[in-house]
């Protein structure tokens, strides 16, 4: 059949859209992330004074009791020389003493106070420390911001989903036949994900760590891979087409959002909460803690695991019913297959003790980084039995 040009434009159109849009949500949820590490530190300052208040405090109040003391005990020693008769020489000097003791004792507080005042002073000095009420309002500013980002990060989800079924459409075929349309999708499925694992307000601070590969992608994707709308190769024509291809694709989309969580826990583990210093404790300080962020790449990877193993066997069933044999080590099979072993390395070593932290997650980065190099480099620069991306 034809295919439909005008079906056609209007999926290239909202190609164009959904990258514009999701450039935006990106600039917008970068805003959130820098004005959530902001607000983090104007909370962290109105911690301070209030310890510094309340150690100034109770420097002044350990004083006042040392002071009333050594009264207490002047006192009563000069009603024991008056009745007694002793010199009035000698009460001066134990006077002499007990001031010199108290003193001293007030020496210590008088420090700390100092130093509380100190304290107050170099928080003052950085920067204005807000109020409660002040500390409320912003909050309610940054999760205002948080949540109209999030929204234009849905209105482009919707033209990302427009262009690949209006791909679909205007063929005749499932979308999904070209290495652009392969992006195309791998994208909207990591995009779908996200939506669902990130739409809490303690994980969409992760947005910006999901758009920036997902917009690099569609940025490639589009300008480089582009293809027409066209009916597929001959060798693709096949009921196994639209089985393997799609399995391959929701599992990448799942890798892609499980590699990209442990890349942040990694960071995270790097600059503890309450820990961070430096260009990258900047940005760390607004990702959720290690657990959470180690909590959402597993559980990602625990379902891309079965499916892109899945769709790795049914790529062999359809190599045995093409070409005369289940495995024929393909570059790109071969590299699919070393893929789906990292997810199983990572699954196992996450379970592991003494593999649980950071070498765990860096086998599921690993992972993440070897698909995306077999997505591009074997597809485009290795010649092989999958050389179906589109390109001239």
């Amino acid at each position: 059949m034809p295919v439909n040009k005008t079906l056609a434009s209007f999926s290239d159109f909202s190609f164009k859209v959904a990258f514009a849009v999701y450039v935006i949500g990106l600039i917008v949820m970068l805003a959130y992330y820098v004005r959530e590490r902001m607000l983090q530190e104007a909370y962290e300052d109105a911690s301070r004074r209030e310890e510094s208040q309340s150690g100034g405090q109770g420097a002044q109040t350990a004083s006042d009791k040392e002071l009333v003391g050594a009264s207490a005990t002047k006192s009563g020693v000069a009603s024991e020389a008056s009745e007694s008769g002793v010199a009035s020489v000698s009460v001066g000097a134990g006077t002499g003493a007990d001031d010199g003791a108290s003193t001293a004792s007030a020496d210590p507080s008088s420090r700390g106070g100092s130093r509380a005042r100190s304290l107050w002073g170099r928080v003052a000095h950085d920067r204005p420390v807000m109020s409660q009420a002040e500390l409320d309002a912003r909050q309610d500013s940054v999760d205002r911001l948080g949540t109209f980002g999030q929204g234009v990060v849905f209105l482009g989800l919707l033209f990302h989903a427009a262009c690949v079924i209006l791909r679909g459409l205007s063929a005749h075929r499932f979308p999904w036949g070209n290495l652009y349309e392969y992006v195309a999708l791998v994208s909207l499925v990591a995009m779908i994900v996200a939506t669902v694992v990130l739409t809490k307000r303690k994980n969409r601070i992760m947005w910006p760590w999901v758009l920036t590969p997902v917009v690099a992608l569609l940025f490639y994707g589009g300008m480089k891979l582009y293809a027409a709308s066209a009916p597929v190769v001959p060798a693709l024509q096949s009921y196994w087409f639209p089985i393997h291809v799609s399995t391959v694709s929701i599992g990448a989309g799942f890798g892609l959002i499980s590699g990209m969580c442990s890349l942040a826990y990694i960071v995270r583990m790097f600059q503890p909460v309450g820990e961070e210093h430096g260009i990258v404790g900047k940005i760390a300080g607004p990702l959720p803690s290690a657990k959470r962020l180690d909590r959402l790449a597993y559980r990602t990877a625990v379902v891309a695991f079965p499916i892109f193993g899945l769709g790795v066997i049914f790529g062999a069933i359809w190599a045995e019913s093409a070409w005369g044999r289940f495995w024929n080590w393909d570059p790109k099979e071969t590299m699919s297959f070393v893929t789906w072993i990292l997810y199983a390395a990572y699954l196992h070593a996450r379970a592991t003790t003494g593999w649980k932290d950071q070498r765990a997650a860096w086998i599921n980065v690993v992972a993440f980084g070897i698909m995306v190099f077999n997505l591009f480099f074997i597809n485009l620069v290795v010649s092989g039995l999958h050389s179906y991306a589109g390109l001239n």
